[in-house]
Formats: structure tokens, sequence, C-alpha cells
């Protein structure tokens, strides 16, 4: 049970589940991309005014999708700590102290003196006596809450470039980015009978999935298919009796907490008659990129675009 809540955690459902008492909500803040002279963001992602270091030589990061970008920048040798998620991303990373997002200890991060910590709502919601500390020793908090949409995922990634002094570093990743999610598109839109689809990021007996208002949604859309809990908004629990009567065509499942996920779901009693089932149209996809919300997330939208639709999206490089 401990991975599955930390696999939702990691997605970011917890605003929406209400995991760990954290009801905060997301706020894209346009402001965040306010600029001083030196190029630096005066507001953080949820609109906080912020006092960033012109070179910043001391970083942690206790958010998976944030370090990836700090890493695709070339700022990994700056990083200092980083939370236990991360540290699975490389060797280096690995090699970093660790900390358990849930559970921050003020004395050791204060310790090792960073300029700058980036957090989201999931950390904060943690204890705020130990983010008043980290403040009071003159920290520069800086939160990214969990986005829902790709567009502000892409102002996320540029967000925490700028924030670094690496502005052309992640206009690059965001011009990628936004080219692939474009070629995607294009296809999806000479779709002409849409595949419906459930997408579980937790398996029987507690499945999870989404509705409307995230950006695994919104991915599904722009491939051209339509989600089975389109109706429904956020991330939520989904009864197995509603699975099934959901009648999905295909199935996709990022799940990694056991051995072969697709393969549960095949072998599932009760679900025979179900679409996806029947046709064998259930596919796992990469846990990391269709959960971390970052410009990785375009390596899961080919995924699940070459798993709905072969035929449309087989010339569609992966890279």
């Amino acid at each position: 049970m401990k991975k599955i809540l930390m696999t939702i955690m990691t997605i970011g459902l917890v605003a929406g589940i209400g995991l760990a008492g954290c009801g905060k909500q997301e706020n894209e803040a346009t402001a965040s991309t306010e600029k001083t002279e030196q190029n630096l963001p005066t507001k953080d992602r949820s609109g906080k005014e912020i006092s960033l270091p012109k070179e910043a030589t001391k970083i942690v990061s206790l958010v998976p999708s944030v370090t990836e970008v700090i890493d695709d920048i070339g700022k990994t040798n700056e990083l200092v700590s980083v939370d236990m998620q991360s540290g699975s991303l490389n060797e280096a990373l690995q090699a970093l102290p660790q900390m358990d997002m849930m559970a921050i200890d003020a004395e050791k991060l204060i310790a090792l003196k960073p300029q700058i910590v980036y957090v989201n709502d999931i950390n904060l919601a943690s204890s705020e006596s130990v983010w008043q500390q980290v403040e009071d020793a003159g920290i520069t908090i800086v939160n990214i809450p969990t986005s829902t949409s790709i567009q502000a995922i892409k102002e996320d990634v540029q967000f925490i470039a700028d924030s670094l002094s690496e502005h052309e570093k992640g206009q690059k990743l965001v011009d990628k980015m936004t080219q692939e999610i474009d070629d995607v598109a294009k296809i999806g839109k000479t779709i002409k009978n849409q595949k419906s689809v459930l997408f579980e990021v937790a398996a029987l007996p507690d499945i999870y999935s989404f509705g409307s208002g995230t950006f695994l949604n919104e991915m599904i859309e722009t491939i051209g298919a339509k989600n089975v809990l389109a109706n429904e908004k956020g991330w939520l629990p989904v009864g197995e009796e509603a699975a099934i009567a959901a009648k999905p065509d295909v199935i996709l499942t990022n799940v990694d907490y056991i051995d072969d996920p697709a393969k549960e779901i095949l072998e599932r009693k009760n679900w025979e008659k179900v679409p996806a089932v029947q046709n064998k149209e259930v596919f796992a996809i990469d846990n990391r990129p269709s959960s971390l919300p970052n410009h990785h997330m375009t390596k899961a939208l080919k995924q699940m675009a070459k798993a709905i639709y072969p035929e449309a999206y087989k010339d569609l490089k992966d890279e």
C-alpha cells in the first residue's frame, strides 16, 4: 500500500484525493514569469515572491520532475541533496544525500547550506514548522505546484531553467517538447473513429485513474482518443464495477509496483467481456515520463499514441 501511495503522490494526486491532509490547490500564476534585470523570476510558480541568487551553486530539489529538469540543463553538480525518488534517476543523483519528501529533517537540510530548495505542495504539506525554520535560515524556498495542463508544464520547465539563469537551455527543452506534441496532435486530429481509453495509475484492488483537468487526460485527447472518465474531474478512485461498465477499447497502465501490470489486467476475473481485454488492447506505459510533469512527458505521449493507434502513428519518431 505504501508503494501505491508514493506512486500516487509522485504523480501529483495528493491535492485531488486528500492524501496526507493536503488540500492546497495548484496556482499556475502567470506572475511567476516576472523577471528582474538579471532574467531571474521574482515570483515562484505558486505566485509567492522570491529572491534568487544570480548564480546558485548549492541547490536542493525535493521534487523528481524538477530534478530531471535541473539535470537536463546541466546543473547536476550544483545539487547538494535530492528526495529519495530523484535519487533513482541516475548514478550522480544516487550519490547525493537523499531526503524523505514527506518527512523533511530541517536541521539536516539547513546544515547543507543550500541557496535554493525546490519544493511542491506535497513537501509543504508535511510540516509548516520545518519550512519556517528553513526560511528563517535565509534559504530561498521555491514552490512549483504540480501542474494540470501541458501548457503549465512547459511554463514550469522554463521557470526552473530561468531560476538558475539558464533561459536558453530551458527554451530548447520547451521548443523540442512543443514540436513533439505538435507532431502527435497533427495526426490526432485526423483520427475519425476515436477509441475509448482507461488509464490506470494504480491497480486492483485500489484502481486509480483520472478525469478532465489533468495533463494525462489532455495527452489522451491530443492523441485523438477519449478518456472513459472524461466526465469526472481530477484524480479519482475507480470501483471495479465502474471500470468494467465503462467498456474501454484500450486500457493503459503505468503501474510499476507489480511485475507485469498489463498481464494482471488481462487475467482479471470478470473482465473477460471488456473490449480492451477481449481484443488484448492492454498496454504498459513507462511510469516516469507518464508520472512526472516535465518535458519528458512526450516520451509517454508517443508510447500512448502508438499503443492506441499503431497504424496511424507507425511513422512517428521515438526521439
